[in-house]
């Protein structure tokens, strides 16, 4: 029982302060920044439409629990549809608040945060160019779409509308929108946090490590188990990385890196949201290719960058 409380406490202990530094950072965007302004910043040229949706980030360094709804207006508004879906998967980990965090949680070994990035870039870059070349149609449902375009607006809108409608109010009111917006998302994504530190706490105290020997023991299967658990835990990219780290002597960089990557891009509570919004067909392409990619990926990046 000590050694889960404390598993448990160090790291919910330090992973909080970048949870309340990328809420804030998000309300204030959401308040503050036009979502028209990006819109028309988005260039043309598809290459560097992927290269803008891949490191968009880096400006909008957004949380992933609020990313599709804002993607889905962008869209509307004139964003090519494969830039868009590019920033969905590549917002929540190519942001400077999420490498500083994954940084800080592999202080012993930083070249985690820089194969996190790099890996995430390519496999965003890829997805990007495949979109763009076989996405013909929107990507949006059709039956959505048509309500949305006879005036009318569905719950997320209603929600959208609450979170950007202050922008022509005055400061007060921005202000008190930007704390009600950054309460509510701090608190829905503390409980994910909450949740799976409890789950990695409990498995580290209860369960004897060689029983994961089978799977730790081959980077294959390692890899697809720790995709699995990042879909399944549902974190949240900037506070991952910390029940990542206290996994390290169990799984090896790759399978961690697999773990890094794909649960920001797609997990359980975000698999929802893409089926409510998108065409199933789009939605299914999308997390077959990066199934397949972040697999590869990790396990080249293990051979090639940490010899292992």
């Amino acid at each position: 029982m000590h050694e889960f409380q404390h598993i448990f406490i160090s790291i919910i202990i330090e992973a909080f302060p970048f949870i309340l530094l990328g809420v804030l950072v998000s309300a204030l965007l959401q308040v503050f920044v036009s979502d028209g302004l990006i819109a028309r910043l988005t260039p043309r040229n598809p290459i560097a439409g992927v290269l803008f949706g891949s490191l968009l980030g880096l400006l909008l360094p957004l949380c992933e629990c609020g990313m599709i709804p804002i993607v889905r207006r962008l869209i509307r508004k004139g964003m090519p549809p494969y830039i868009g879906m590019v920033f969905i998967f590549a917002g929540p980990i190519l942001n400077p608040i999420v490498f500083v965090s994954t940084f800080n949680a592999f202080r012993a070994d930083p070249a985690i945060a820089y194969a996190r990035m790099g890996l995430a870039l390519a496999v965003c870059v890829l997805l990007g160019l495949l979109l763009f070349v076989f996405m013909k149609r929107s990507p949006l449902k059709l039956g959505l779409h048509a309500f949305v375009s006879q005036g009318s607006r569905t719950p997320d809108d209603e929600h959208y509308q609450y979170n950007h409608g202050h922008a022509g109010g005055g400061l007060q009111d921005r202000i008190q929108a930007t704390f009600t917006h950054a309460s509510e998302e701090f608190f829905d994504i503390g409980k994910y946090l909450i949740i799976g530190a409890f789950i990695t706490a409990l498995a580290q105290s209860a369960l004897d490590p060689s029983l994961l020997q089978d799977v730790s023991g081959s980077p294959a299967l390692a890899s697809l188990f720790m995709m699995a658990a990042g879909f399944v835990l549902s974190l949240c990219s900037t506070s991952d990385a910390f029940v990542a780290s206290s996994l390290q002597g169990v799984f090896g960089p790759g399978a961690l890196l697999a773990f890094l990557v794909f649960g920001p891009m797609v997990d359980f509570k975000s698999l929802l949201l893409l089926f409510a919004t998108f065409r199933s067909k789009v939605v299914v392409g999308i997390v077959a290719c990066l199934i397949a990619a972040v697999w590869i990926g990790s396990l080249l990046t293990e051979r090639l960058v940490f010899g292992t």
